[in-house]
């Protein structure tokens, strides 16, 4: 597939987050904290779910796939972001961009539904407690979780193969840190409008649908919540929300902005900051916002401490 295309450019560079010289080190070391802290923080998540059985719920399973997609999908770009900072020449060949691109937006759109299905692991929870069980069993999380990352794959291959399509000839550096769809398509030689098509379609398909069913989740979470008389009844049902609401807002506002509004030549350096919240802020704060809270995942902590230390 990576090979059909008959482009002029074998390689593109990446402009990164700034030019400036004197920021290179500074913006280095950064990024290299939160990506060791990503790092840790996601696998170290996937760790006490895997090893605590009391953490084997409907919940947890969906965060366990949480948080595996944000840990493939910083070190995606993470890696070739921090040795441009270092670098001189800041080159990724045409395959190597290609490939990036593919893959970035295959874990980005796989986490838009996988944390749809987590609204509606919320909704089942706080609205239908009697039936959760049954109605999130094993077959059902594992059928939602599965068509997350089908919609992922699926949308991948729309945009990556509207891409290839695409001719390059003079032009090579991306105006960004990582191989993404609007910054390739503003170095295009060839007409891009079946690529802004495929874009507003797949995109907006892939956030107005998660958008607009998170929405309902949550509204028939308030008029449930609403009918508890007790305080701390709410308290609870309020916060076994709260760390989701948290993290889809950060992720939707941000892709929802850098992909949804109109952006003309030249004003990509506006969007980088908001492509930063979702693609490099969202994975290092999941662990934090969905455990920090969480007395479940504090307890597992404990025990898991406890036996390291007594063994």
């Amino acid at each position: 597939m990576l090979t059909g295309n008959d482009s002029l450019v074998t390689e593109f560079v990446l402009a990164g987050l700034t030019d400036l010289q004197e920021l290179q080190l500074p913006l280095f070391h950064l990024f290299l904290m939160i990506y060791i802290v990503t790092i840790l923080g996601n696998f170290g998540l996937l760790t006490l779910i895997g090893l605590n059985s009391h953490l084997h719920t409907p919940m947890y399973y969906f965060l366990f796939n949480l948080s595996f997609i944000d840990l493939c999908y910083s070190s995606v770009f993470s890696p070739k972001m921090l040795m441009n900072f270092v670098s001189k020449r800041n080159a990724i060949s045409y395959v190597g961009c290609m490939t990036q691109l593919f893959f970035f937006l295959f874990f980005v759109i796989s986490e838009c539904y996988m944390l749809t299905s987590m609204a509606y692991d919320r909704y089942v929870a706080i609205c239908n407690p009697l039936l959760y069980r049954v109605t999130m069993s094993q077959q059902v999380c594992s059928a939602l979780s599965l068509a997350a990352y089908v919609m992922g794959f699926v949308g991948a291959t729309a945009h990556t193969g509207c891409m290839l399509r695409l001719t390059f000839c003079n032009a090579n550096v991306i105006n960004h840190y990582l191989c993404d769809i609007l910054p390739l398509l503003q170095l295009s030689c060839t007409s891009t409008y079946v690529n802004e098509v495929v874009v507003l379609v797949v995109v907006g398909i892939n956030i107005t649908v998660p958008s607009f069913t998170i929405f309902i989740s949550y509204t028939l979470i308030l008029s449930n919540i609403s009918g508890i008389h007790s305080t701390e009844g709410k308290s609870k049902a309020f916060s076994t929300c709260s760390s989701h609401i948290i993290a889809v807002s950060l992720f939707f506002g941000a892709s929802a902005f850098m992909y949804l509004t109109p952006s003309p030549t030249g004003t990509l350096d506006q969007d980088k900051p908001s492509t930063v919240f979702y693609t490099i802020v969202g994975p290092m704060m999941n662990p934090f916002i969905y455990s920090l809270r969480n007395k479940d995942v504090h307890v597992a902590l404990r025990k898991t401490l406890k036996k390291r230390m007594l063994s």
